[in-house]
C-alpha cells in the first residue's frame, strides 16, 4: 500500500481520537503538508511532513508508512516518526506554566486554584495573633 488518506492515517496513527476529529481537523485548516492546508480525502505517501497544529503548539511527523487500519499504540513509531521542533514543546511548557491555557485570564469563573489565592490574598497573616482589643477613641 502505497498511500492513505490523510484523515484515515491521522486516526490509525492515534494522533486524533477519532477519524471524526481528524477531518474536522483538516477541514478547520489545523493540518498541513508542506505549508499547504489539506482536505481529509488528501492522499499523503512515505516521507511526506505533516504539520498538525493543536493549540498552542504544532507537531510535526514524518509519514514512515501509509495505512488506513487503526493499531495499537506500541506500534506507532513504525508508522511515524514524531519531527516536533524543540522549540514547539518549550511553548507547551510555558503554557503549562502559565496555567490558562484554555481560558484568558479574569473571564468566566475563577477555578479553585483562583478561589484559594483570592482567600489567602484576604487574609492578612497576622489578623488572630493579639491577645487585645485596640481602642481607638483616643483615652487619655
Amino acid at each position: 500500500m502505497g498511500e492513505a488518506r490523510i484523515d484515515k492515517w491521522m486516526w490509525a496513527t492515534r494522533i486524533f481520537k477519532t477519524r471524526t476529529i481528524a477531518a474536522e481537523a483538516c477541514k478547520k485548516g489545523r493540518v498541513t503538508i508542506n505549508n499547504s492546508q489539506v482536505k481529509p480525502a488528501r492522499t499523503i505517501r512515505v516521507g511526506d511532513v505533516i504539520q498538525v497544529r493543536k493549540p498552542p503548539i504544532t507537531y510535526s511527523f514524518k509519514v514512515l508508512q501509509p495505512i488506513e487500519k487503526r493499531i495499537g499504540a506500541k506500534l506507532v513509531p513504525e508508522y511515524l516518526q514524531n519531527v516536533t521542533t524543540a522549540d514547539q514543546y518549550e511553548l507547551l511548557e510555558m503554557s503549562r506554566v502559565s496555567g490558562f491555557v484554555d481560558r484568558a485570564r479574569g473571564t468566566g469563573r475563577p477555578t479553585k486554584k483562583d478561589r484559594r489565592e483570592i482567600e489567602t490574598f484576604g487574609t492578612p497573616e497576622f489578623s488572630d495573633d493579639f491577645d487585645f482589643d485596640f481602642d481607638f477613641e483616643g483615652k487619655d
